[in-house]
């Protein structure tokens, strides 16, 4: 993969219910939109035969499904994701063995595997809550080693956790950020949020950015407003 522009690692969440509704924001975005999330709630309704037809339309597709089971199912499901010409697709980063039988289902394929540290929008007390002692900036770095050593591509991991990943696994190694809100937005559901430069600044590669766009009055308008902070803080 060449090194992407400001533009392309701009990465939007298409987290509506429909399909139809998907495609009306894609058209609106047009040519200032390269990158697109798919996720459950689309996939649920029609969302997959729709990564066949960005593709067509010259969108990559980050395909989020977040995927955890027994190794063989795994396997299995990554390869069937490898055929559906998806970019991107994320698995949880809990163990070895369901990240190494993910490795085993891309079969060589072009598909980049990326790793769900924790979810950006728990918070150290949810971490209490599961039984899990170590607070979140432990559990990040743990589970991004683990996906760096089964050979993921990279992890998603908050802003907050950008700098500390970058520092413990070095250039080549993909950071894809959720959790992006814009100076002075709500933060809505998320906890560990962080704004479009400071995330970059830190060193994440890709932010995903879904309602501060698809909710905006003017969604190309706010796209291209990201965009730009991406290149200044690039610059």
């Amino acid at each position: 993969m060449s090194k992407p522009t400001p533009r392309d690692r701009l990465i939007v969440a298409l987290d509506v219910p429909s399909v139809d509704l998907a495609r009306g924001l894609v058209s609106t975005l047009g040519d200032h939109v390269t990158f697109y999330k798919i996720g459950l709630e689309l996939v649920m309704n029609g969302g997959l035969p729709f990564v066949g037809e960005l593709a067509d339309r010259g969108k990559r597709i980050f395909l989020d499904l977040k995927l955890l089971d027994i190794p063989n199912t795994i396997t299995r499901a990554v390869a069937n994701a490898a055929e559906l010409g998806a970019t991107f697709l994320t698995v949880h980063g809990t163990d070895l063995k369901t990240l190494e039988a993910a490795v085993a289902g891309r079969h060589g394929s072009a598909l980049k595997l990326l790793a769900v540290t924790v979810l950006t929008s728990l918070t150290d007390r949810d971490l209490a809550q599961q039984g899990i002692a170590m607070p979140v900036t432990g559990l990040v770095a743990r589970r991004a080693e683990l996906a760096r050593q089964s050979g993921f591509d990279g992890v998603i991991a908050s802003g907050q956790e950008a700098a500390a990943i970058r520092a413990q696994s070095g250039g080549g190694f993909l950071i894809v950020t959720p959790g992006i809100r814009l100076g002075g937005s709500a933060t809505a559901d998320q906890e560990r949020v962080m704004t479009p430069s400071h995330a970059i600044a830190a060193g994440a590669d890709y932010l995903v950015v879904g309602r501060p766009i698809t909710e905006a009055d003017d969604p190309a308008a706010a796209a291209e407003h990201i965009v730009e902070e991406i290149a200044g803080a690039l610059a």
